[in-house]
């Protein structure tokens, strides 16, 4: 461990996770961006289809959808799926039912689900089609999914990766790996593969004003604004066919 700073970590590890999990609900830590990702991704849910009805979180971290998970949202119940322990232990104490698991290796029942949300995980995927094949998997038909991610780009690697990581709010360093970013046509080729139609993706970016409130700490939340870009973050909505 270099004076002490925590151990040296490959690009994409895991348990980078870990080493920052006092970062989770800092709304001015290394995980600021997350949180404002969870605000915009929270926007894309429908009401559930009935009280009560699961809504799975795939690499839940901390929980930090939940917060969100109000007036219409009230109705789901949210489960969180994480390989981190200690994210998992965050999560409940933020009414998340915590399962540890892997993102390719769900274990739910076939069609069970009517909600899944898959946020900031499918660049962290070394088998992009193993994790598509199972969120789709345990999507019922007629179920909601809702994803984001980081593209496939010259644009994202130099602007969110290479620079980002070292501005304040941007992703800690080493967090991504630039070879596994997600090509927007690919992931839906892959989700309709399975069954699941995503509307067109939409581009996401921080407003600049809020961005400068919260470097001055006047705001703990930045607004991310929909964009036609996709070079960068992107989000989309899609549905399960039925049967």
């Amino acid at each position: 461990m270099p004076n002490g700073a925590g151990p040296v970590r490959a690009r994409n590890d895991p348990g980078q996770y870990d080493d920052l999990t006092d970062e989770w609900w800092s709304p001015f830590g290394k995980f600021a961006a997350l949180h404002w990702l969870a605000r915009a991704r929270a926007a894309l849910l429908p009401a559930p289809p009935y009280p009560g009805a699961v809504l799975l979180d795939v690499a839940c971290g901390a929980g930090l959808l939940a917060p969100h998970l109000t007036g219409p949202l009230a109705g789901w119940q949210p489960v969180g799926v994480d390989l981190s322990e200690l994210s998992l232990r965050q999560a409940r104490a933020h009414g998340i039912t915590p399962v540890r698991a892997d993102a390719v290796r769900l274990p739910f029942a076939d069609a069970s689900l009517p909600g899944v949300v898959a946020g900031e995980i499918l660049e962290h995927l070394p088998d992009l089609e193993a994790g598509c094949a199972e969120l789709a998997r345990v999507l019922a038909p007629g179920g909601v999914l809702v994803i984001d991610t980081l593209a496939d780009t010259l644009f994202c690697r130099i602007a969110l990766i290479r620079i980002a990581e070292h501005l304040p709010g941007g992703a800690p360093p080493g967090i991504h790996d630039p070879a596994l970013l997600v090509d927007p046509a690919r992931l839906h080729r892959l989700l309709a593969g399975h069954g699941v139609r995503m509307a067109e993706p939409v581009g996401l970016r921080p407003s600049l004003r809020d961005y400068v409130a919260w470097l001055r700490h006047r705001t703990d939340r930045v607004r991310m604004l929909p964009t036609r870009s996709t070079a960068g973050v992107y989000q989309s909505v899609g549905t399960k066919e039925q049967s």
